[in-house]
């Protein structure tokens, strides 16, 4: 016997996350509030991400409506059928009457409770916690949408610890790399200690030879030293020009920043491999247009990026060859170009470093859009910590930051690292710690 349809009931959040996820409940009925409409409607004017989701999301409704009445119901080609709900059908007089107001949050639920009470096996989709409890009290069954979303607790690594005898360290040593035995992720790093003695070495699994490389000590980048091995792992895969896509995830003073900076402005500025370092982060939070600020453009953006220029500032007094320089000078002669992620989309960004700070802030669609503004010659690093997450959509399960680390695992041109340890000082690690 075949499993009974299952109705959905959509709020208006998910297609802000993600406007294709219309097309994720195959075989069953997906039921959108005319409220959501509503709230679509008025977002779309909006010029940050909510808006174009919403006017991208109002347009694929649009041609699903050419197929058929969306009141009654049309199937799509996964055997969804998508409908329009107009109100509710019968609403009983037990309804909690504070249910009972003009929000479109309330009307929204009000319609799943309505087709629940009509005999439908209601599901409640939505990203906002505080509506799905309220759903879960009226005896809806609400979830979260998960199409996207990982497990941060078996997030992936970047790196493994490996037993291994002084013969292979010497042979590692000697020889720059060893055959690897175990199955490993393209570029994922190794440690590899002597099980009876302290000796240790690094290496990188190099998937096309299938063999563990050693990664020398690495010497100062920009005046800046690696403090732990996590460090060291950093900017071996910062400084690859073979790899252009890299994820940095840690804590609070791990120094994501500063080590993306740091291999930025060699690249760019000493190995002239790059045009420029372009610096950006979401405004957080995320979509608010950086208008709402008083003073001009550059003026607005300060208040941003005020932790990438203390990073800057540092890099400069500490690297020799660049002491004489100031970042109001970098910035004048187009080296490093510092821009509110709002204005990314729609540019092509060839032969650049680009570096997103903050990325926990974007959905896994916002991540797919800026990264796909890469163009010939650019590198892309993300950083970030998805235990710091101010959307309030998001999660340290679904954003697109840890989304990104496990959707390209195993890619040759990505490679990935989380910083374990905060080298800010021992105040910044035990708060990142206790609080």
């Amino acid at each position: 016997m075949s499993e009974p349809v299952k109705t959905f009931v959509i709020d208006t959040n998910v297609f802000i996350h993600r406007p294709e996820a219309i097309f994720s409940f195959r075989d069953n009925e997906v039921v959108i509030p005319v409220w959501v409409l509503e709230e679509l409607d008025n977002l779309k004017k909006d010029r940050d991400e909510r808006g174009r989701n919403a006017r991208e999301i109002i347009r694929l409704l649009d041609e699903i409506s050419r197929h058929g009445n969306l009141q009654e119901g049309v199937k799509l080609e996964n055997g969804c059928l998508v409908r329009v709900e107009l109100g509710q059908r019968g609403v009983p007089e037990e309804l909690p009457a504070d249910l009972e107001g003009s929000k479109s949050d309330n009307k929204i639920l009000l319609t799943a409770y309505s087709l629940q009470r009509a005999g439908r096996r209601v599901f409640f989709v939505s990203k906002d916690i505080s509506a799905r409890l309220k759903a879960t009290a009226l005896g809806i069954k609400a979830v979260d949408y998960e199409k996207q979303k990982v497990n941060i607790q078996t997030l992936y690594r970047g790196f493994v610890e490996l037993d291994a005898s002084q013969e292979t360290l010497n042979a590692l040593r000697a020889d720059g790399f060893v055959p690897s035995h175990t199955r490993l992720a393209a570029n994922e790093f190794v440690v590899l200690r002597e099980a009876k003695g302290t000796d240790s070495a690094l290496a990188r699994f190099d998937a096309r030879e299938g063999r563990l490389e050693l990664v020398e000590d690495a010497a100062l980048v920009s005046g800046i030293q690696p403090l732990n091995i996590q460090q060291q792992m950093a900017f071996d895969l910062l400084l690859d020009d073979e790899v252009s896509l890299v994820t940095l995830v840690g804590k609070a003073g791990t120094g994501k920043t500063l080590l993306a900076l740091a291999a930025g402005l060699k690249k760019a500025l000493t190995e002239e491999r790059f045009s420029r370092v372009l610096v950006a982060r979401p405004v957080i939070p995320m979509g608010r247009d950086i208008g709402y600020l008083p003073g001009a453009k550059s003026e607005k953006l300060s208040n941003w990026m005020q932790p990438v220029f203390d990073n800057l500032e540092y890099i400069l007094s500490a690297d020799k060859k660049l002491h004489d320089m100031t970042v109001e000078q970098l910035i004048s002669r187009r080296l490093i170009e510092i821009e509110a992620l709002t204005f990314i989309r729609g540019r092509s960004l060839p032969n650049q470093y680009i570096i997103i700070d903050e990325a926990q802030n974007l959905s896994p669609h916002e991540v797919k859009t800026i990264v796909s503004r890469a163009g010939t010659g650019t590198k892309v690093v993300l950083t970030g910590d998805p235990y710091q997450i101010d959307s309030p959509y998001l999660d340290s399960n679904s954003n697109g930051l840890t989304y990104l680390v496990e959707a390209f695992k195993g890619q040759e041109m990505f490679g990935h690292v989380i910083l374990e340890r905060s080298e800010r000082s021992p105040l910044a690690e035990l708060a990142a710690e206790l609080l």
